[in-house]
This record gives C-alpha cells, structure tokens and sequence, in this order.
C-alpha cells in the first residue's frame, strides 16, 4: 500500500513538474524579420551624363525593367543582374576613338569596384575602383551584385 502511495505520489508531482518548464508566462518575443534591403545604383557614360533605357533584370524580378532617366537600377544585396547593352559600342575594342566607357555608381557618384560580372562576347571580368568595367559591342552582362 505503501509502495503505490508513493508511485501515485510520484507520478503527479511529474506530472505538475513537467508543465513548469521552460514558461515565460506568455510573454513569448520571436525574433525579428530581417528584410532585404533594397540598394539602389546608377549607370553614367565617360561624360558623367546617366544611361537610361539600358534594359535589365535581376532575379527577384518578375519581368525586365529598364535604367531610369537619371540610370538609376534598384535590386537587392547578393542578387544577380543582367543588363542588355544593345546599340553600345563597348569599351574593350581596337579603335581608340570608338569608345562607349559605363561606369556603375552609387548616388554619391563613388564607383562600385569589385563587382564580378560575365559578359557574353567579352567574358568574365571584375570591374575597375571607378565603376567601369570591359564589355564588347553590343553585349549582355551579368553582374553579380
């Protein structure tokens, strides 16, 4: 008798302990979301003046966009982005006087150096400290941002 008296015992102080662990009495915090933060870059010409129209598209779009008036492309940090450059004659060719130089630059018109990027005629490259970066006529680049 004695013996199932204090099984019995037992058993419901486990069972009361067992409800008692690990509760902050509701006051449960999640951690936070961390968003994406959305970077904003431009393109500009060797004058200084924005590239706008310059067809592109990064993997969280849906569909392609194009650089704004003032070259402004927006994406977020790590993606990749393909830009069309149609109808530009490149900066990487044998005729000195037959240049079409792109610069990639922040709002402060500092240069976005060290972006690895694939060209399909030129390859792959990394671009300069100012921003610049190699490309053939005609080319589509991938920059991985």
């Amino acid at each position: 008798m004695k013996k199932n008296i204090l099984i019995a015992g037992l058993l419901s102080s486990a069972l009361m302990l067992g409800g008692c662990g690990g509760s902050d009495g509701g006051n449960y915090i999640p951690p936070p979301v961390i968003e994406p933060s959305l970077i904003t870059l431009f393109l500009v010409d060797q004058n200084g003046f924005s590239v706008s129209g310059v067809p592109y598209k990064c993997d969280s779009m849906a569909f392609s966009e194009y650089t704004l008036n003032n070259g402004e492309f927006s994406f977020y940090a790590g993606e990749n982005c393909y830009f069309d450059f149609l109808g530009f004659k490149g900066n990487y060719n044998n005729d000195p006087y037959v240049d079409d130089i792109i610069y990639i630059v922040s709002d402060i018109n500092t240069g976005a150096g060290d972006v690895a990027f694939d060209c399909q005629s030129f390859g792959s490259g990394i671009t300069y400290p100012d921003g610049s970066f190699d490309y053939n006529y005609d080319d589509a680049c991938v920059f991985y941002l």
